[in-house]
């Protein structure tokens, strides 16, 4: 069995890694470490789990288990290795953003690679060390890969994408308790979001020059999901963009071609990306769907878990959406 630890397992990303690993047939929980909540039943935070688990939080780290996933408020991952040494055998799998640009890959010996297994699976089954993708960033790009694949991203990139309130963290904020949130959209960051640079680096090891992306991020009223639309000239026909797509997404086991207009909950409670594709005159639409908390961060964390462990890439996740 793989001996898994969870750094930060209050949060909304450890609740999912801990519900996934609970039912991982290679995985066991050796700990779950928080600074808040240590000596307290992981279902004080994760009431859903009750009668799943008798876990307790602890302050303690086990620095010889097989893999440590990191779910860390950004630059705080940096600074909890450098005061935890790991064994040279623990794989470290890391959730915030401090690992994710080539600048920053490269920490105290480890080299971290960006985990995104539709564009980097041979490197990640050989990784130690992998820096998850964020959310938008993993929606964007699943959406956009096979263009700069095919040298098409020529023109500018227009990308609007809502989130739910769960990409805001599990602490309040003043954009993300009920009564602010329900019945009520806005944008952020527009233009300037962190995950833009994650998006180019990723695009630019396929096509070396492209046209820039103008990416405006919105927070939706509802709780989880991130759905993206992207768009850009396409002189080529619908027929030929779907066979792009078709051709580059023909061996990942998460990301789906929609013949149909695709929705949120197709998609929310799995590690699946859907995609759909429409053309109006030269500009061709790409729409994009993800659950924010699986694919675009906990459920991509185990898929690359299985990678480097030589399993199966969909054991443990394996999970299903509901209709309504």
């Amino acid at each position: 069995m793989i001996k898994a630890g969870i750094i930060g397992g209050s949060g909304y990303t450890g609740g999912e890694l801990i519900r996934i690993l609970l039912n991982h047939p290679a995985t066991e929980i050796d700990f779950v470490f928080s600074t808040t909540r240590a000596g307290k039943k992981v279902t004080t935070a994760h009431p859903d789990l009750l009668g799943t688990t008798e876990l307790e939080f602890t302050g303690n780290v086990n620095l010889d288990v097989n893999v440590v996933f990191l779910c860390l408020g950004h630059g705080n991952s940096t600074t909890f290795l450098k005061e935890h040494n790991f064994s040279l055998n623990t794989v470290i799998i890391d959730l915030s953003n401090d690992f994710r640009l080539h600048n920053d890959a490269d920490f105290d010996g480890k080299q971290f690679v960006y985990g995104l297994p539709e564009l980097f699976k041979n490197e990640i089954e050989n990784a130690k060390y992998i820096a998850n993708p964020g959310c938008f960033a993993t929606a964007i790009q699943l959406a956009l890969l096979p263009l700069a694949k095919a040298n098409l991203l020529q023109n500018e990139v227009h990308i609007n994408a809502v989130t739910g309130s769960t990409g805001a963290g599990v602490s309040p904020s003043a954009t993300s308790h009920f009564s602010w949130r329900n019945n009520n959209v806005s944008w952020y960051k527009p233009f300037t979001h962190q995950h833009l640079g994650e998006i180019n680096e990723s695009l630019h090891s396929l096509q070396e020059n492209t046209g820039n992306l103008f990416f405006m991020p919105n927070r939706g009223n509802f709780t989880r999901g991130i759905l993206a639309t992207s768009y850009t000239k396409f002189e080529g026909s619908l027929g030929d963009a779907e066979k792009i797509f078709q051709d580059f997404y023909k061996d990942a086991m998460f990301t789906q071609i929609s013949d149909e207009p695709i929705n949120l909950k197709q998609v929310v409670n799995t590690n699946h990306c859907h995609i759909h594709l429409h053309k109006h005159d030269d500009i061709l639409l790409i729409t994009s769907a993800i659950d924010n908390l699986l694919k675009g961060a906990s459920g991509q964390a185990i898929q690359n878990m299985n990678l480097i462990f030589g399993l199966e890439e969909n054991l443990g996740l394996n999970l299903k959406a509901g209709v309504f």
